[in-house]
């Protein structure tokens, strides 16, 4: 495809998303402005990237370090934000810290400290977000704290140093209506908001879901395929 043609065709898949947010926003009662975009490139490659900053895209995420890394690299002149969306390891995390703006997944008290040291070296503090398992007590569930053992991560980013505690970030279960899920996060984010009032960021929804987890309060919603299209068969 041609560069132009694939200006066009992500020109068009913006506008869809946007519309969507617009539109849940409205049936919401809510501020489009409230709503934020992250699109996550994850496989694409730094071409679409650029493509998408000359589009209005602010924020942009990724779930692999390795690829992200390279991809940050080699588009630092744009200005972007750049969100850490994916599972986390414990040794990699002071890395992820020297080029991520946003860490969303941070689900255990092990990644308190290489998060806040690698932000030390790189020298600004880090925004980042305590992922939340929206799963039933048992399952085997995707990446996530238990929401009982949010208080503690809580103050365990607090007390580190050139960590900022921004807000809360959830994926839907595998197997389960979105909106029960997404019902349960806002009366999690509730409690939360009374101890940490100015961690009012939520991340929640993705291509298939995002204009439920709009009306369960979502700030930011994080969107792949619908705007970058099925991914690419070569990872």
């Amino acid at each position: 495809m041609s560069h132009t043609a694939r200006r066009d065709e992500l020109a068009a898949n913006l506008d869809v998303v946007r519309r969507r947010i617009a539109t849940a926003c409205g049936q919401a009662g809510r501020d489009p402005a409230e709503v934020s975009l992250v699109v996550v490139t994850k496989f694409f490659p730094a071409s679409d990237v650029r493509l998408l900053a000359d589009l209005g895209v602010t924020d942009v995420g990724e779930n692999r370090h390795q690829e992200a890394e390279v991809k940050a690299a080699e588009c630092a002149d744009l200005g972007l934000r750049w969100h850490f969306i994916g599972g986390l390891q414990s040794n990699k995390a002071a890395a992820v810290a020297a080029y991520a703006d946003v860490v969303e997944s941070l689900d255990r008290a092990k990644l308190v400290g290489p998060l806040s040291r690698g932000a030390h070296a790189r020298g600004h503090d880090l925004d980042v977000l305590l992922q939340v398992s929206l799963d039933p007590p048992g399952a085997e569930h995707r990446s996530g704290a238990d929401p009982a053992d949010l208080a503690d991560l809580a103050r365990r980013v607090d007390e580190a140093g050139m960590l900022r505690l921004r807000g809360l970030m959830a994926v839907a279960p595998l197997g389960e209506e979105p909106g029960v899920a997404f019902a349960r996060l806002a009366e999690v984010r509730a409690d939360f908001l009374r101890e940490h009032p100015d961690a009012a960021v939520l991340s929640a929804g993705m291509s298939g879901d995002l204009e439920v987890a709009i009306v369960h309060g979502a700030t930011h919603v994080r969107v792949g395929s619908a705007v970058l299209g099925p991914r690419p068969q070569v990872q």
